[in-house]
């Protein structure tokens, strides 16, 4: 029967079959538990109780008349400034090892390794690198550096020890995407501009970064919602203790310490608009740039 049908028709059903498994495993794990932290933001559940009171807006309220809530989100700027440097090394980076380097390949797999690795375990091994007496202290030893302070244990360094293993974590995927794009302009664009004697400062300022400029605004924007919504390397790493806490981590703990769920969710739903709203803004305003 199905042979019996035109091409086309074949065509469509092909793409529908492949599509639903995937369309429905998004709607149950994505579409319905946003809709349900939506309905929760506005009750008063505990996340146990069988009984979830409507309170409207009341847990909105409460998020906006405390100014200390939105006071984690400043932690966020270290992320972001931290991911602009990532970005700008990896762009570097992927535009020597895009040209004739020595073991090349090898730079390659050592650079995007971190990236591989489950950002568990890569926070592990970063408070074993910077706990007292640790790697990084045994090292900076070496050259005669002591009286070293607590990486992790300092306010006023915590944030930048966790900015930097975020640097490490991600590195590798901005890297990758750089190669890539890098890697996919024309041959005989490069080859003309060096018969025209261009540097190769040159060539990488009118020919590399116009012909990926696309991609360093998709790593911008993914930067910012990024930097927002950070969690796991902070939460692992110092529990958001010594004023690394983050807005995910304070809406973690608002769930699942202090068994406010309806207030978590509305502190989620804030993050989302946040993020959603920072993304587009950044959009348009790249987007205008053009």
């Amino acid at each position: 029967m199905f042979r019996n049908l035109s091409y086309k028709v074949q065509k469509r059903i092909t793409i529908i079959s492949f599509l639903i498994l995937p369309v429905l495993f998004l709607i149950v794990f994505t579409f319905i538990p946003a809709m349900n932290m939506i309905w929760y933001s506005f009750t008063d559940w505990n996340g146990y109780s069988l009984t979830k009171r409507f309170i409207g807006f009341a847990n909105y309220k409460r998020i906006f008349t405390n100014p200390a809530n939105f006071k984690p989100l400043f932690n966020s700027l270290y992320y972001f400034f931290g991911g602009l440097i990532q970005i700008a090394i990896a762009f570097y980076f992927a535009v020597v090892l895009n040209s004739k380097v020595f073991a090349k390949n090898v730079f390659k797999g050592l650079f995007f390794f971190p990236y591989l690795i489950n950002s568990v375990a890569i926070s592990l091994i970063f408070v074993f690198f910077f706990q007292p007496q640790g790697t990084l202290d045994a090292v900076l030893k070496l050259f005669g550096i002591t009286g070293t302070p607590q990486w992790l244990g300092n306010p006023h360094i915590a944030n930048y020890s966790l900015a930097a293993t975020s640097i490490w974590r991600y590195f590798g995927y901005n890297f990758i995407i750089f190669l890539g794009a890098i890697q996919s302009i024309p041959d005989d664009i490069i080859e003309a501009a060096v018969l025209d004697g261009a540097s190769a400062w040159q060539r990488t300022r009118y020919i590399t970064i116009p012909s990926v400029k696309n991609i360093i605004k998709l790593n911008l924007i993914l930067n910012i919602s990024g930097a927002i919504s950070v969690f796991e390397i902070p939460y692992i790493m110092t529990s958001g203790a010594n004023g690394t806490n983050t807005f995910v981590i304070q809406t973690v703990n608002t769930a699942f310490t202090l068994q406010h769920v309806g207030l978590a969710s509305a502190m989620a739903v804030v993050v989302l608009i946040i993020v959603s709203v920072t993304t587009i803004l950044s959009n348009v305003l790249i987007k205008g740039d053009d």
